[in-house]
């Protein structure tokens, strides 16, 4: 019997570069199985870790009301810019742990992007001029 069987391992090296991010970010296992099962459901935000993982930078094909995956990554560094200007710089300042942040909220914020424009429009809530 003979049959080509041919096996697209692109899903399990992704699987298996995004636990062992997740795991060097210091997320737990349910964190990390709740991101990549939304990400596998959508084919351009998988599309984006892949190419994020294989190149160490955000290719900005999707986006939300105008707001893509760098914004949103620039959303998460400006959260920790205070902590930044006390000269601490703790596991959540991490640059990969942001971007990760920033697919949580892409996946988030396509399901309710009402709630998250304003959030990031609204900014970290100081004072207004």
């Amino acid at each position: 019997m003979s049959s080509n069987i041919i096996i697209a391992t692109t899903k399990l090296k992704a699987c298996e570069l995004f636990y062992e991010l997740c795991d060097w970010c210091g997320y737990d296992r349910d964190w990390t199985d709740r991101l990549w099962g939304d990400i596998v459901k959508d084919d351009a935000l998988f599309d984006e870790l892949v190419y994020y993982l294989s190149n160490h930078t955000l290719k900005d094909s999707e986006s939300v009301y105008g707001y893509s995956l760098t914004d949103l990554y620039v959303f998460q560094m400006n959260k920790y810019n205070l902590i930044r200007e006390i000269g601490k710089n703790p596991a959540e300042c991490n640059k990969e742990r942001m971007v990760l942040n920033a697919f949580r909220m892409m996946v988030d914020m396509k399901a309710d992007p009402e709630t998250y424009v304003k959030k990031i429009e609204e900014g970290r809530g100081e004072d207004k001029l």
